[in-house]
C-alpha cells in the first residue's frame, strides 16, 4: 500500500479524482431528486455541489502548497492547505442554510414522492462511489503525512467531507424509505433539516481546523512526545546537568513542522564541538518527525533566556 501511495496516489491526483467523482455524483443525485421530488434528496445533491467546489479549491491550494520556498516565502507555501479547509467549511455552511430554507418550506407544504425506488437506488450508488474514494484518500493522507508530503492536509479535509456526504446520503435514504413505507410526508423535510444540522457541525470543524493552522497551532502530542524522546536520548543520566534542553516550542504549517529550543552545554566547550552536537540533534529530530525543521539556540549551562521577558530586551 505504501509504494502504491507514493507512486500513484499523490495529493494532486487524488483531488483530481475527487473532482471527477463529484461531477458524477452530482448527476446521479440530481436525477434522484428530479424523479422523486424529495427535498431530502435535493439537500443531498446540493452537498455534492459543495464537494465539487471544495475539491476544485483544494486542488488549487495543493498546487500552491507544493511550490518550493522562495525569497518572499522562505518557509514555503504549505499553509495554503488551510485555506482549502476554511473555504470548504464556508461552502458547507452556505449549503446547510439553503437546505434548511428549502426543508422548512416543504415542512409547511408537504408533498408526496414519485418513483422513490429509482431515486434511492441512484443515491446509494453515489454514496458507494464517495465512500470508496474517501477510504482511499484517508489512507493516502496518513501515508503522505508520515512522509511529510505537502498536500496531505487538504486531501484529508476533502476525504472527511466525502465521508460526511456518505453519512448524509445514508440518513436521507433511510428517511425517504421510511416516509414511503409509513406515508408520513413530514419525514422528508425533517430528514433534510437533520442533514443541514450535520453538515453545519462538519463546517465548524473544518473552519476551526483552518484557523488553528493559520494561527501557528502546536504540533500533535504524539509528535511532541517523539521530540522529547529524542532530546532525552542526548542527555547523560549520570551527568544530567552537563547537557540540557528547554524552551521547546512548536508550530505546524500544513505538512511542515517547526520546533525551536535552547540547548545548554558546559561553557568551556568549543564552538566546533557545540555545533557538531547541534547538527546531530537536528538530524535526529528530523528523522523522528518527517517534515520537521529544527532551530536550536546554543547557550552556556549557566545562562538562561526567557521568551517575552523584559530583562532579555535590555
Amino acid at each position: 500500500m505504501t509504494s502504491v501511495v507514493s507512486d500513484w496516489m499523490t495529493p494532486r491526483r487524488l483531488l483530481i479524482a475527487s473532482v471527477l467523482v463529484a461531477c458524477l455524483t452530482i448527476g446521479l443525485k440530481t436525477l434522484a431528486w428530479q424523479v422523486t421530488g424529495s427535498v431530502g434528496l435535493l439537500s443531498d445533491a446540493l452537498e455534492s455541489f459543495v464537494n465539487l467546489a471544495g475539491a476544485v479549491f483544494a486542488l488549487a491550494m495543493v498546487t500552491i502548497a507544493q511550490r518550493p520556498a522562495d525569497d518572499d516565502h522562505p518557509y514555503g507555501h504549505t499553509k495554503a492547505e488551510y485555506f482549502s479547509s476554511g473555504f470548504e467549511g464556508v461552502l458547507i455552511f452556505g449549503a446547510a442554510l439553503a437546505i434548511g430554507w428549502t426543508a422548512v418550506d416543504r415542512l409547511l407544504s408537504p408533498q408526496p414522492l414519485e418513483a422513490p425506488g429509482l431515486g434511492l437506488g441512484l443515491s446509494v450508488l453515489s454514496a458507494a462511489l464517495n465512500g470508496l474514494l474517501a477510504v482511499l484518500m484517508l489512507g493516502a493522507a496518513r501515508a503522505h503525512r508520515a512522509k511529510g508530503v505537502a498536500g496531505a492536509e487538504a486531501v484529508e479535509a476533502d476525504a472527511r467531507h466525502l465521508m460526511t456526504d456518505v453519512y448524509t446520503t445514508a440518513g436521507v435514504v433511510l428517511g425517504v424509505g421510511l416516509m414511503f413505507l409509513t406515508g408520513w410526508l413530514w419525514l422528508d423535510p425533517v430528514v433534510a433539516l437533520l442533514v443541514a444540522a450535520n453538515i453545519v457541525r462538519e463546517a465548524l470543524h473544518l473552519m476551526k481546523r483552518a484557523s488553528d493552522g493559520l494561527m501557528d497551532h502546536a504540533i500533535d502530542a504524539e509528535e511532541l512526545a517523539r521530540i522529547h524522546e529524542v532530546l532525552a536520548g542526548f542527555v547523560d543520566p549520570q551527568r544530567p546537568g552537563l547537557l540540557r534542553f528547554d524552551h521547546v516550542s512548536t508550530r505546524r504549517a500544513g505538512q511542515r513542522r517547526f520546533v525551536d529550543l535552547h540547548m545548554h552545554m558546559p561553557p568551556n566547550w568549543t564552538l566546533r564541538r557545540a555545533a557538531a552536537l547541534r547538527t546531530s540533534v537536528e538530524q535526529a529530530l528530523m528523522s523522528a518527525v518527517p517534515g520537521l525543521r529544527a532551530t536550536i539556540q546554543l547557550l552556556p549551562g549557566d545562562v538562561e533566556a526567557h521568551f517575552h521577558d523584559r530583562e532579555d530586551l535590555r
